[in-house]
């Protein structure tokens, strides 16, 4: 039970923040607070100051739904912050957006600790691949050093180009400003946009980075970072570093789950991904190139780093187990040619995916062999990268540490790749349990240096089971909190897909906005998109006469082709008003629309499934919504697949249980670009007259805000 002390604090709290920001009380808001003080400040600890999981059953855990407006950052930051340091906790917040990300650690931290007398310290969390790895750039630059133009050590052939003379610079610049310190080593922090190849020679992961061994720790960015994190109340981070953390086990880049409170912002993100974070995946060509190349190198790294004891006893069982490795996948490829069908009756390549997730026999035993291949080479690369830690810490090493230092990544590489071979062939190998969630498994044809290779994949269906063991179960307290967590005015989607327990707090709490200054209406014009030549020929029409001379309007497309198009068929003096999604970047696109509607002219967004969520356009910047069609997914993602097809062996409906719920999702998003303040009024036209005629129709229309109607 919330104590009266914390309560008092977080009172106090709330009213010194609306004071000194001269603000009111929102109705939602305070609803908000109000919700995660119950259920935060009920948790009960136990003797060691852990949650004490025998009074609490799900009861830690508060999902609240808060609508455009409410102040959520506002309400969990004033109503968490007492709470985890009244029980000495700490507290992360983790976001999908590094918008937000940014907004939370710049402005709204800022303000919460300058206004509601609240005296706690914050940071900015980030994963290992953001920051530079200096012992990375010491090689660069020493190759550099003689010719001016480095090879990238020849290590990585299959993955990086060559480094020219413009990479090389960048080098230089870079441990200049380090040396300087007009900069952190933060790839964040650097002025210029640094493409994604060039800062991948010169940062880490796990697997590569050797930790308190290298001899730069003390100077690493990532290390300094991380050291604040432990001294850190509040931590911001993002849904992707806290799953890596928690694949980790949980505690190596973030605080214990245990001795954690998160808020998780934008939480209908994290389910998918979960999925990302839990998959696993290999290309067959790559990987054999790759085994090919270690056998390679292997010689070269065994004459500078041999130690004439455990690496060079476990280096010599390598070759033998690279080749293995590398045969058993040359048989996979014409497997892979004679069972899987990538063209459908177009003739596009499409990816092949296993009907339930099973696999034919064939292809699961030799999935079988390789799962033993790869056992034995990941155990050998595991006892090398060990031997490699211990040299690296002898003071007295047979092997001079600054070689030990140029290998140690790429031998981390090599254990890591072999590790997630492992993973995935070991998951190809076995069927799934009678009454586990199957799994989804599918291939993909990918481009690989102008031929093709086969992309190999598996992955959960539903992400909830592991996030229920991994965070939910393990955690001191969550807050999950979105505008859009409800489906068809249910939580039961975001439930089945997040793991959220079911006694867990629910809660949604009212947007301040008068719904009554918009309009929803579905004109008599509008036609079944069911029918896609004769829906497109409606929206050609319908365009013009909807979107008036001034202003701006966004509208809202489910497919590429029928976008493409609209614009084609639109006159050439509308085509000169529309900014379409793909001409230029997304940022650049927003500047000209805004800067059009400053001038007084109109401007009209075409945009996709993107531009329905996050999209921020307030006043005339977006006077009017046009919803081209009710938003169903492609039926063409996999795990979306194999979930439907599991639903309906259990003797559901997939249309109504899945595809349903996650299109009204997508609705309601895409009309939230709407209204944005509480100023803002405008319309919202949807062109599909199913929302009408067809029986889902009723319950998606009632899942939407009570905007004005208008539906003929």
């Amino acid at each position: 039970m919330l104590s009266k002390q914390d309560k008092q604090a977080i009172q106090a709290a709330y009213s010194e923040f609306l004071a000194g920001r001269e603000l009111r009380a929102r109705y939602g808001q305070k609803l908000m607070v109000a919700a995660i003080a119950r259920s935060l400040g009920a948790i009960e600890q136990d003797a060691s100051g852990e949650r004490d999981s025998s009074k609490t059953d799900g009861e830690h855990i508060c999902v609240v739904e808060a609508g455009t407006g409410t102040g959520k950052t506002v309400a969990y930051l004033l109503a968490a912050i007492p709470l985890a340091q009244a029980q000495d906790k700490k507290l992360v917040i983790s976001t999908a957006t590094v918008a937000l990300q940014e907004q939370i650690i710049h402005k709204d931290l800022p303000e919460v600790a300058r206004h509601s007398g609240l005296k706690f310290d914050f940071s900015l969390a980030k994963g290992r691949g953001r920051y530079l790895c200096l012992s990375k750039l010491d090689q660069l630059l020493a190759e550099f050093s003689g010719s001016g133009v480095g090879t990238s050590m020849g290590l990585y052939e299959d993955e990086l180009p060559k480094v020219d003379e413009t990479g090389a610079q960048l080098y230089r610049d870079m441990a200049e400003s380090l040396a300087s310190g007009r900069w952190d080593g933060d790839r964040d922090n650097w002025p210029d946009t640094i493409e994604v190849a060039d800062w991948s020679r010169v940062t880490t992961d796990h697997r590569q980075c050797s930790g308190r061994r290298c001899p730069h720790v003390g100077n690493c960015s990532f290390f300094r970072a991380r050291e604040n994190l432990g001294k850190t109340q509040v931590i911001v981070a993002n849904h992707d570093l806290l799953l890596a953390d928690l694949a980790l086990g949980g505690g190596a880049i973030l605080p214990p789950p245990e001795e954690t409170i998160y808020v998780l912002d934008e939480a209908h993100h994290l389910p998918d991904k979960a999925l990302n974070h839990f998959s696993h995946h290999s290309r067959v060509g790559a990987s054999t190139g790759w085994l090919d190349q270690a056998n390679k190198n292997l010689g070269q790294m065994l004459g500078e780093i041999g130690d004439g004891a455990e690496l060079d006893r476990h280096g010599e069982e390598l070759p033998g187990l690279l080749a293995s490795a590398k045969q058993s996948l040359e048989q996979m490829w014409p497997l892979l040619e004679e069972t899987c069908e990538f063209e459908d009756e177009r003739g596009n390549t499409v990816r092949h995916r296993f009907e339930g997730g099973v696999v034919p026999e064939a292809l699961m035993h030799l999935a079988e062999t390789l799962r033993d291949d790869f056992d034995e080479l990941e155990a050998v690369l595991g006892k090398m990268v060990q031997a490699a830690q211990k040299l690296l810490e002898d003071p007295h090493s047979p092997v001079p540490a600054v070689d030990l230092e140029r290998w140690y990544p790429l031998l981390g590489s090599w254990y890591g790749r072999a590790e997630a071979n492992l993973q995935l062939w070991a998951n190809y190998a076995r069927p799934d349990a009678r009454d586990a969630l199957p799994q989804a498994r599918w291939v993909t044809l990918v481009d690989w240096g102008g031929s093709f290779d086969f992309e190999v994949c598996s992955s959960p269906i539903l992400a909830g089971k592991t996030l229920e063991y991994s965070l939910w179960r393990r955690c001191y307290g969550a807050v999950l909190t979105s505008a859009t967590l409800t489906a068809l005015g249910r939580f039961d989607r975001f439930r089945m897909r997040a793991g959220t327990p079911d006694n867990a707090t629910y809660e949604v709490v009212p947007s301040p906005f008068d719904f009554s200054r918009a309009t929803l209406q579905v004109p008599a014009s509008a036609v079944d998109a069911g029918n896609a030549d004769q829906h497109t020929d409606a929206v050609i029409a319908a365009l013009p006469e909807l979107l008036g001379d001034r202003g701006g309007a966004l509208v809202l497309f489910s497919s590429r082709r029928q976008m493409e198009t609209v614009y084609e068929s639109l006159p050439g003096t509308w085509r000169n008003r529309i900014q379409m999604q793909g001409q230029r970047s997304r940022q650049q696109l927003l500047e000209i629309h805004r800067e059009t509607v400053d001038g007084g002219g109109a401007s009209v967004l075409f945009g996709l499934a993107s531009f329905a969520e996050g999209l921020d356009l307030p006043g005339d910047y977006c006077r009017h919504v046009v919803i081209a069609k009710l938003p169903f997914a492609v039926p063409d993602d996999p795990i979306e697949a194999a979930l439907a097809e599991w639903v309906e062996a259990r003797g559901g409906n997939p249309f109504m249980q899945i595809t349903v719920p996650d299109a009204a999702v997508r609705l309601v998003q895409a009309c939230g670009r709407l209204l944005r303040t509480e100023r803002d009024e405008g319309t919202v036209t949807l062109l599909d007259r199913r929302v009408v005629t067809r029986r889902y129709g009723r319950a998606m229309l009632d899942s939407l805000p009570p905007f004005r109607r208008d539906i003929n």
